[in-house]
């Protein structure tokens, strides 16, 4: 029985998409004069809730013009719209808004798709410790957070003190390729206060508090208790997860509502880098919040400030960093 209703279910939404809501766009259209691409820019202002709804729109028509504009590239642009606003029989005379609001959601559709390609290239790219580029981009990590204290040896131990692993960091880029030096040295010099405030947090010890009966036990028993937890975190290594989970948010469309209601136009490189920062210092802050025992919690606390940032997408006007200053970052409703 609930085999059938799901059948009849499924026939019905197919029907509605196929030829009620097609037949109710047509009504629409003859009563108010619009079609819907009119329609969604006349009732939505510029940002991700009227580009989402324009990019819906292009995806389900019926015309294959309008489905290829959504891959259409950077300098076509100007002519898809055209083609476009001659398909849908709309003077441009007349509704020259039109041409100039499809332009920049288009814009931003195509510049989302490209962003994408542009991160996973960088990630597929494994660290090269024979590359110089490679090298350089390392060593001025090392130079901008640890300032005062001179590397010993390409191959050392101080890689530790800033969050890495072991002694060659190049084993901890396996997973998110350049993509990942490339976040944590745009954070390093972009906002290099917040950068080395939350490099110096991750390195204290989170004093429990202390037992009444504490001042009886003997030193052994001291150490067996573990009432002294550390709770800090490896800085780069931290930074190479965020860099993961800023990296699915854009893979899976969840960080359209935040490019598309920042970048004007096409969403670049720079926008994913601030978002990186941004997810960072909200993380640092979320695990403090959090106050786990152990680093053996990071995936608990991950996962849980990774379910709050997707809520918070979900809003069509939400943007997480809204004037790309890394050093005030807040996460605002506009």
């Amino acid at each position: 029985m609930k085999h059938f209703l799901r059948v009849v279910t499924q026939f019905f939404v197919f029907l509605y998409c196929k030829c009620l809501w097609r037949g109710l766009k047509f009504v629409i259209r003859k009563v108010t004069g619009r079609c819907e691409l009119q329609r969604i820019c006349h009732s939505n202002k510029p940002g991700a809730r009227r580009t989402l709804k324009i990019e819906s729109s292009l995806r389900y028509s019926k015309n294959e013009l309008c489905q290829s504009a959504l891959s259409a590239h950077p300098d076509r642009v100007e002519k898809t719209i055209d083609d476009i606003m001659t398909l849908k029989k709309v003077n441009p005379d007349t509704n020259p808004q039109l041409g100039i609001s499809l332009q920049a959601s288009l814009f931003q559709i195509v510049g989302y798709r490209s962003l994408v390609a542009e991160v996973e290239k960088l990630r597929r790219e494994p660290y090269d410790c024979e590359n110089p580029d490679h090298e350089e981009m390392l060593m001025k990590l090392w130079k901008t957070l640890r300032p005062d204290s001179p590397l010993t040896g390409r191959i050392s131990k101080q890689w530790c003190e800033i969050g890495f692993q072991g002694n060659d960091p190049k084993t901890d880029f396996r997973g998110m390729g350049l993509l990942g030096l490339h976040n944590l040295l745009y954070f390093a010099e972009h906002d290099k206060a917040t950068a080395l405030q939350v490099l110096h947090d991750s390195l204290q010890p989170k004093h429990r508090s202390i037992p009444k009966e504490a001042s009886k036990m003997s030193k052994a028993e001291w150490e067996q208790k573990n009432f002294d937890k550390a709770i800090g975190y490896s800085f780069a290594i931290v930074g190479i997860n965020i860099t993961d989970l800023a990296y699915s948010l854009l893979v899976s469309g969840a960080l359209k509502t935040h490019l598309y209601n920042v970048a004007p136009e096409m969403p670049s490189l720079s926008h994913f880098q601030q978002t990186f920062c941004y997810l960072m210092q909200e993380f640092h802050r979320f695990w403090i919040e959090e106050d786990p025992c152990d680093i053996m919690e990071f995936n608990r606390v991950r996962s849980k400030f990774h379910r709050r940032v997707l809520r918070q997408l979900k809003n069509p006007d939400m943007a997480l960093c809204p004037h790309f200053a890394a050093s005030d970052l807040h996460l605002v409703n506009l």
